[in-house]
C-alpha cells in the first residue's frame, strides 16, 4: 500500500526508520510475553499512524475523541480495515455515540452512568462495544477511575448492559512512582481481576497497564496490553 505523509494534530516530523527501530526494541523486550503493543498516537499527527502501519503496528490507541475521529476518517481504507481503533482516554458522555462509532474497544469506562450510555449507543448501531474497566488504583484525584470497592459494588449491573462485551482492566500508574510502588499497583489490578472472576464467574483475559516509561514492569505483573506512545515516536 502506498501511504501519502499527511499533517494532523500536532506538527512533528515522524522518523519512520526510527519508529521501526523502536519498535523492533520493544519485540524484544516483550518475546518472553503475550502482550498487544498498542501505538498511542494522541500527541502526534496523522503521519504517526501511517509510520506505526507500515513498521506492522495493528493496535493505535487515541484519546482526544473529535480529533481523533477526523484522523480515522482521513486513513486509507486498508489501513482503516486492518487495524484496531483503541479509546483510551476520559469518555464524556456526549461523546460516548461517535467513539463506539469509530472505536473497536474502549479502556476508560469508570461510572455505571458512562457503561450504560456506551451500551445504549452500541445496541443502536447494531454491535457490543468491547470495553475495559478504569481502575484508579493509586487514588489519584487528577485521574479518572474506579476505586475497587466503588468497581465491585456496580459490577454485577455493567456486567449485564447487552451493549458491553467487559473484557478486562485499565490501570494508569502514577508517572512518579517508584519501581516498588508500580510493581505493588500493577499486582494489585491482577489480584482484583481475579477477584472479580472468581466472585462473578465471568472471564477479564485482559489487562491494559503499563506505558512508554513502566511497561517492563506491568510486564512482569501480567499485562496483556501496553500503551507505547513516546517510546515508539520519539
Amino acid at each position: 500500500m502506498l501511504i501519502q505523509s499527511n499533517d494532523w494534530g500536532e506538527d512533528i516530523k515522524i522518523d519512520r526508520s526510527l519508529v521501526k527501530t523502536n519498535l523492533q526494541e520493544i519485540q524484544t523486550n516483550i518475546a518472553h510475553y503475550n502482550v498487544k503493543i498498542i501505538a498511542v498516537t494522541k500527541y502526534f499527527g496523522l503521519d504517526a499512524i501511517l509510520a506505526g502501519y507500515e513498521a506492522g503496528i495493528r493496535d493505535f490507541g487515541e484519546s482526544r475523541a473529535l480529533d481523533a475521529i477526523e484522523k480515522i476518517k482521513k486513513l486509507p481504507e486498508e489501513l482503516r480495515k486492518n487495524s484496531t481503533f483503541h479509546f483510551i482516554g476520559h469518555l464524556q458522555s456526549n461523546k460516548a455515540e461517535k467513539v463506539v462509532q469509530h472505536f473497536d474497544v474502549i479502556h476508560s469506562v469508570d461510572s455505571l452512568k458512562i457503561a450504560k450510555t456506551i451500551s445504549e449507543a452500541a445496541c443502536r448501531l447494531n454491535k457490543r462495544e468491547k470495553v475495559l474497566l478504569q481502575i484508579n488504583n493509586a487514588g489519584e484525584e487528577q485521574k479518572s477511575g474506579y476505586s475497587k470497592e466503588e468497581l465491585k459494588s456496580e459490577f454485577a449491573e455493567i456486567i449485564k448492559l447487552e451493549g458491553l462485551e467487559v473484557i478486562g482492566l485499565m490501570n494508569m500508574a502514577p508517572l512518579e512512582a517508584e519501581e516498588d510502588e508500580l510493581k505493588r499497583l500493577f499486582k494489585d489490578v491482577r489480584e482484583f481481576r481475579d477477584e472479580l472472576e472468581k466472585e462473578f464467574n465471568v472471564t477479564l483475559p485482559e489487562l491494559s497497564m503499563g506505558m512508554s516509561n513502566d511497561y517492563k514492569i506491568a510486564l512482569t505483573e501480567g499485562a496483556t496490553i501496553i500503551r507505547i506512545g513516546r517510546k515508539l515516536f520519539k
